[in-house]
């Protein structure tokens, strides 16, 4: 059953593959319907868990696809940033594989019966990775805005934030299959 959560999710979805045409568009109006997009795609996140488990909407397809969903958003941005030239291919290949990782074991602990919840080092990588996108999207828009004029090093900047993303997004997949061993490798 489409109830409004699941509604949402799927909206968060179909916005992850707007932004990323809108980033690949040239000029900085294309760059803020980006941010604007990116904006209401996480407040999807936050909205579908919200209305989710204060109205008992809480589905199967919600529990599989919402987090499904979030890593969509996140490998959207940092896929179309490594293609713009933003961010190295890289670190995203290394956040790509992890996500890839711990999404399957969970979804394979899952069809078992298993359980795996986020940890809270997962939900803080996952707070620096919105954040990182954001950053990123008002180095865009400023960077397109003001051609060879804005910040010197910021570049530097979204460099180095990708970078601690990069190594909390690693260290909270380490952590987690630490945590779970017993349970995903018996």
């Amino acid at each position: 059953m489409m109830n409004l959560p699941n509604l949402l999710t799927l909206a968060r979805m179909v916005l992850s593959l707007l932004l990323v045409f809108l980033l690949l568009q040239p000029g900085p109006a294309a760059k803020i319907a980006a941010l604007a997009v990116f904006t209401a795609a996480a407040l999807t996140d936050w909205w579908d868990g919200r209305i989710a488990r204060s109205r008992g909407l809480i589905s199967p397809f919600g529990v599989l696809m919402d987090p499904i969903a979030d890593k969509v958003l996140v490998l959207c941005a940092f896929g179309a940033f490594v293609k713009i030239g933003v961010v190295p291919a890289w670190m995203v290949l290394l956040i790509v594989a992890r996500e890839l990782l711990i999404t399957g074991l969970r979804m394979v602990a899952l069809a078992k019966g298993k359980a795996l919840p986020a940890e809270a080092a997962g939900k803080v990588k996952a707070a620096f990775q919105m954040g990182t996108i954001f950053f990123t999207l008002i180095f865009l828009i400023a960077r397109e805005r003001f051609p060879g004029g804005w910040v010197p090093g910021a570049g530097s900047g979204v460099y180095g934030l990708m970078l601690l993303t990069l190594l909390l997004t690693l260290s909270s997949g380490a952590s987690f299959l630490w945590n779970n061993r017993k349970r995903i490798f018996g």
